[in-house]
């Protein structure tokens, strides 16, 4: 991901600590051992994967507990929130990380202890000012909300921005000493307490009768908690691995505390952030709705508690979203170490072939679970949600999982061929983009335009990137088979799960509960389509024997090829 800032220490990796597998790439020296790499990759992935699945999946239980309104208020501040974890968990790690390891290897040791003091200074009072502009300011973004409540929230969620540079510099620190674990726990640990107490507060507050803004300030209280116990137990790795010292000036006087420091805030500035907004198209995208959408429903004349209701049941996408991108993204993602690698290499076919594989799997997988999710997105939402509401919604907004998968892997692969600044740039435009396509739609199609707006900003964002990429790479990636082969699976799978869940009503009627028998329909549903799809896809023969051994279960699929794209070792003569 970070080929034009990659470390000397041969230890040190320059990666993406929470969007490594999901969301972005990472980059190292060539010369690193690959057990260094194999563990230290193992373990980021691994957290994560954990701390994706844990973002996704508690928005169902608090949804099931809070309401949609109660959603509604949660999902009005988070985006404040998600731009304070990836500040803290992706690009100022990375270059804080790189640039600590290349003082130590020339043994700079007070310029290290003094780069990592300024670090922190410059960190720490770029969060105060988002913090006091945040608090401060509070009332007047509820009011651009149109909901002067959330003014709690605002500033409760506030307090991250003042914990998230302890967070940064520590986890810099351990990476750029090439220690992975540290970071790994930090994350895992900040994300389960986070959910543990947003779930907790959220059902103690409704048991008591508390005002659903209350509920939404207990579980922004999660945000606090969970920033906290990361900072703690990277205080505590920081103990145990007896590395306190660094934080010394000894030595420091003699240049001065301040003196030749802008090139320290140059790269936090431009690297850093180029990286952090690399990771924020869907915050981007979310926050253009806190800020207008419930607005201009009640605009539209649409009564105050129907809207955020509306604005609730909009925002049951979010996990949906999450959960669809999961896979594609991991698995797509994991080939751009391998893109930078070779592209330092000057392998211009092989890094082709690797470009060309991450892009199939990301529309593979994004486009069977868009098409799936589609088909079945009724009976899904009673499963998870309890009833039915905004089906239709949310069948238009799962068409969010194919583009967020390709711009993901899109963004990663051109930072890996040290494109940094084209994705960051057009990735910021995504907030004008849909903030401006909502004012048109929503006061048109209401929820349903907002959820259009969705659609074409991201298409507009894929376009862009996928331009820049073919002028960089100036060949073919996907070609018309390929395309044909989705279309087909995705056809045949849309048919018959149709049909498969008109076949399967009569269990609303067998089954006493509703929420029972959706599931039982909606499961079984997912895992026919997928099979479905795939047998479709991988029959059409557009990936090889060695590009499928890549998947999960890569052995069982190869053995859905024809015969004759078959090796002996798969059966190829049985």
């Amino acid at each position: 991901m970070c080929a034009c800032i990659l470390p000397r220490n041969r230890r040190a990796l320059c990666y993406n600590t929470v969007e490594l597998i999901v969301g972005r790439g990472w980059a190292m020296n060539p010369a690193s051992h690959s057990k260094d790499l194999l563990k230290g990759a193992f373990i980021l992935m691994a957290a994560a994967l954990i701390t994706k699945v844990l973002s996704a999946v508690y928005r169902i239980p608090f949804q099931n507990i809070a309401g949609d309104v109660g959603f509604y208020i949660y999902q009005q501040v988070y985006p404040f929130y998600g731009i304070a974890i990836v500040l803290a968990t992706t690009g100022f790690p990375v270059v804080i990380s790189k640039l600590y390891a290349e003082l130590r290897e020339k043994n700079d040791l007070a310029g290290a202890r003094h780069f990592l003091f300024i670090t922190y200074v410059y960190l720490q009072l770029f969060g105060l000012i988002c913090f006091l502009i945040l608090y401060a300011g509070s009332d007047k973004i509820a009011r651009w909300m149109d909901d002067p409540q959330l003014v709690i929230l605002l500033k409760v969620v506030s307090i991250v921005f003042l914990t998230f540079p302890v967070v940064a510099l520590l986890r810099g620190l351990f990476q750029g000493n090439g220690d992975m674990f540290p970071t790994a726990v930090s994350q895992v640990a900040e994300q389960a307490i986070r959910v543990a107490t947003i779930l907790i507060l959220a059902y103690l507050f409704m048991h008591r009768g508390a005002s659903l803004y209350l509920v939404g300030g207990g579980a922004m209280f999660g945000s606090v908690t969970g920033s906290l116990v990361s900072a703690l137990l990277l205080f505590m790795f920081l103990w145990l691995r007896k590395e306190g010292h660094v934080f010394s000036l000894k030595g420091a006087g003699q240049r001065g505390i301040f003196r030749g420091t802008g090139w320290i805030m140059k790269a936090l500035l431009f690297q850093g952030m180029a990286i952090c907004i690399s990771g924020m198209l869907m915050i981007f995208v979310q926050m253009a709705d806190s800020l207008n959408l419930y607005s201009l429903l009640t605009s539209s004349g649409i009564e105050a508690e129907t809207a955020k209701a509306l604005k609730g049941i909009f925002d049951r996408g979010q996990p949906l979203i999450q959960l669809g991108t999961v896979l594609s993204t991991s698995m797509s993602l994991s080939l751009v170490p391998i893109i930078t690698s070779e592209r330092l290499k000057a392998n211009i076919h092989f890094l082709s072939e690797k470009i060309r594989l991450a892009l199939q799997i990301s529309l593979v997988i994004g486009v069977g679970a868009t098409a799936g999710l589609w088909a079945i997105i009724k009976p899904t939402n009673i499963m998870l949600f309890e009833n039915s509401s905004g089906s239709e919604v949310l069948g238009v907004l799962s068409m969010v999982i194919l583009f967020t998968s390709v711009i993901s892997t899109l963004t990663a692969i051109l930072q890996g061929l040290g494109k940094m600044v084209f994705p960051s740039v057009v990735i910021l435009a995504s907030f004008p983009i849909k903030y401006l396509l909502n004012a048109i739609l929503v006061p048109l199609f209401g929820t349903l335009g907002a959820a259009w707006a969705t659609i074409i900003s991201m298409a507009l964002i894929t376009l862009l990137l996928s331009a820049n990429l073919r002028k960089v790479m100036s060949i073919r990636l996907i070609s018309t088979r390929f395309i044909a082969a989705l279309a087909g699976g995705s056809l045949i799978m849309i048919l018959i799960l149709k049909g498969y869940l008109a076949a399967t009503n009569f269990l609303y009627d067998v089954i006493g509960t509703e929420r029972l028998a959706a599931a039982i329909q909606a499961l079984s549903a997912a895992m026919l389509g997928g099979f479905l799809f795939l047998f479709v896809v991988i029959r059409s023969s557009v990936f090889r024997e060695e590009d499928l051994a890549l998947f999960p279960f890569g052995s069982k699929l190869i053995l859905l090829l024809p015969k004759g794209d078959r090796s002996q070792k798969y059966g190829k003569n049985d």
